[in-house]
């Protein structure tokens, strides 16, 4: 007989509108829908179409009025400022109408756009939840993103206020948001309104009056705001793709498909009961913040915690600990860069040691790729379940998980286990016919995506079909590439960009990664493909190494060449694979294959918004000069004297 999951699995596949009806009763409605799935303007699919419904009220006032006022509903711990500071479902009540009505009297209301730039501190949190509460549609962008990036969202969004603060702090460096603003702005061919900045002590901003003006003083002076009943496929907000060159891709998330959605995975998934505490170790301005940080946690009743630091550093390897053990943390979601940083600098765990952790049940690890020996590393070290899941900024929830509220299925390492209910994930060839078991293809989802995935792009539905819906008719293409085991269970090798066809094999540099981080001095790696004149592409190794390691590193290179010989074979041909100190990412920990394939490729590339530090990428192009590529490359641009 089938278990939970399975039977969950099949339903939502085959009766979705019974499936999702059913969890949409979760929610609090001011109208129930007319259809649950409205499927008459394929293959722009729409759920809930006719219900009317209010995000903020489901993520707070309904709680409120439902007996749990001094259930606690946000944590803010900064370690950078030494601040840690509690809000009550009652209070962040007050804070969220307070701001609803400042924006309100900002001439904001019910389809206006608002940009909010911020760092993490509660306010980006209530920003997000004061727009929800008007109707207003917000934008959240990484505070600290460079003026032209900016100013590029600003003029997709046109937004008629933004809201930021004076500063950041990044570890021990404040980093000035006003300069920034203010060249955005000038850029910007849209100007907005007014600009509403949260002063903080550690940088006081300059304002220019009349349009820049103190959080404060707006909050004071207005009256709080109350709800405002929406459509359930009006859009919540606008998600700018990180890396996002040129024309913008700015996904949409309606607000009926994303309540009922994030409702049903906070159980589902994650295990957390109402009153429980969720910690999302991101940034507001990823979709992890989104879903898991802002919205999730307090629709479903829970509390949910905003942090202001890093896994290492604030102030050493031990801060989720210290997190974990003082706020009672049930189950901790962060990525897979953040464990291996603490490995590499606590690679036993000893600051483990210092903490009770009796109350935390679960890690869930997202955003790239989890190599099985980090999962081993984390799996030993907590001595507790380890989840592997995956989505992307697209889809707003995951795709594929150990739905651990529904039943816990074995891990296996390099696996997401299999695909969340409402996700019929499909593994296809060129011709879109699904592969066998086993074999590499382009996974893709057969459309209609679950509620809660993008029903479109911002002003641009035929970017939108273009992008994902053109290259697989009938698919969602989530341009990333794996395959499904004999058991169903997925695995996501590579972005199909970093599937690399070496002497005619399709090799999945994934792999090939995994195999390098077996090995017991490698903390973190990387391999992409480079261009090849005699066999189409090559791969190339790119290794950190773990804190303490004396072993000579053209010993460590000659190991891992020889490990990838015998767990993937001579086929792979890897032969080369160089040491440095750090690899390039953005700041939510991706590490930015595709920029240091370009540097080795001599192509044309543009500085990734999103990049923690600029300067990792002449390291990268001084290492890729000293395993020889580079100068060969030079001699290969050189026309031979046959020519």
């Amino acid at each position: 007989m089938s278990g939970p999951y399975e039977q969950a699995y099949s339903r939502s596949i085959s009766d979705p509108d019974g499936f999702w009806g059913e969890a949409a009763e979760e929610i609090s409605w001011y109208k129930k829908w007319d259809k649950v799935l409205d499927d008459s303007n394929k293959p722009f699919y729409r759920w809930f179409k006719g219900g009317e419904v209010n995000t903020c009220y489901n993520a707070i006032d309904r709680h409120v009025e439902a007996g749990h006022a001094d259930r606690l509903a946000l944590i803010y711990d900064s370690p950078v400022t030494g601040t840690v500071r509690t809000y009550t479902y009652s209070e962040l009540q007050k804070e969220v109408a307070g701001f609803a009505g400042a924006l309100a009297a900002q001439g904001v209301g019910k389809g206006d756009r608002v940009i909010i730039y911020m760092p993490m501190i509660p306010e980006a949190a209530i920003s997000m939840l004061a727009c929800a509460r008007i109707g207003a549609v917000h934008s959240v962008v990484f505070g600290g993103f460079a003026s032209s990036e900016l100013a590029v969202r600003i003029n997709d969004a046109q937004p008629k206020v933004i809201v930021s603060a004076s500063c950041g702090i990044e570890g021990a460096k404040v980093l000035d948001y006003k300069p920034l603003l203010d060249g955005a702005i000038e850029m910007a061919r849209h100007k907005p309104s007014a600009l509403i900045i949260k002063q903080r002590p550690e940088k006081v901003a300059t304002l220019n009056a009349p349009r820049d003006l103190d959080w404060d003083e707006v909050v004071k002076s207005s009256q709080p705001a109350d709800c405002v009943s929406v459509a359930a496929t009006d859009p919540l907000y606008i998600l700018y793709t990180s890396g996002t060159t040129g024309e913008p891709k700015g996904v949409v998330r309606d607000n009926g498909g994303h309540l009922v959605a994030l409702k049903w995975t906070m159980k589902n998934i994650y295990d957390i009961n109402p009153g429980e505490v969720f910690w999302a170790a991101s940034d507001v301005g990823w979709v992890v913040g989104h879903s898991y940080i802002v919205y999730a946690p307090l629709i479903h009743g829970a509390t949910t915690i905003i942090y202001e630091g890093k896994p290492v550093g604030t102030p050493d390897a031990g801060a989720f600990w210290r997190m974990i053990s003082q706020h009672k943390v049930k189950a901790l979601f962060t990525a897979p860069t953040a464990f291996r940083a603490i490995k590499r600098e606590d690679p036993k765990a000893e600051l483990m040691k210092k903490y009770d952790l009796s109350d935390f049940k679960i890690l869930f690890l997202a955003g790239e790729r989890t190599d099985p020996d980090t999962l081993e590393w984390a799996q030993t070290a907590l001595d507790r379940p380890v989840i592997d899941h995956w989505w992307q900024t697209e889809t707003g929830w995951a795709i594929a998980a150990d739905c651990m509220g529904l039943e816990y299925l074995p891990v296996k390492p390099g696996s997401p286990t299999k695909p969340v209910p409402g996700w019929n994930v499909q593994v296809l060839d060129e011709t879109n016919n699904e592969v066998p078991r086993g074999q590499i293809g382009a996974i893709c989802v057969k459309l209609p995506l679950p509620p809660g995935a993008l029903p479109t792009l911002w002003n641009n539905d035929k970017r939108f079909v273009d992008s994902y819906l053109t290259e697989y008719p009938g698919y969602y293409m989530t341009a990333d590439a794996g395959y499904m085991d004999e058991d169903g269970y997925v695995y996501i090798m590579a972005r199909t960009d970093d599937v690399i066809n070496v002497a005619g094999h399709r090799l999945s540099t994934g792999a090939m990664e995994e195999v390098l981080s077996r090995h017991p001095d490698v903390a973190e790696c990387a391999v992409v493909g480079v261009a090849d004149s005699f066999k189409g592409q090559l791969p190339v190794g790119f290794m950190v190494l773990k804190m303490g390691v004396t072993k000579p590193n053209d010993v460590i290179v000659k190991e891992v060449v020889q490990m990838v010989r015998e767990y993937i074979g001579p086929v792979a041909a890897f032969k080369t694979a160089t040491v440095v100190d750090r690899l390039p990412k953005t700041r939510s920990g991706k590490i930015l294959r595709g920029t240091i394939q370009k540097i080795a490729d001599n192509e044309p590339w543009k500085m990734p918004a999103t990049i923690d530090d600029p300067a990792i990428l002449d390291e990268i192009r001084e290492a890729l000069e000293g395993i020889g590529y580079a100068s060969a490359r030079e001699k290969e641009a050189q026309p031979s004297a046959g020519e």
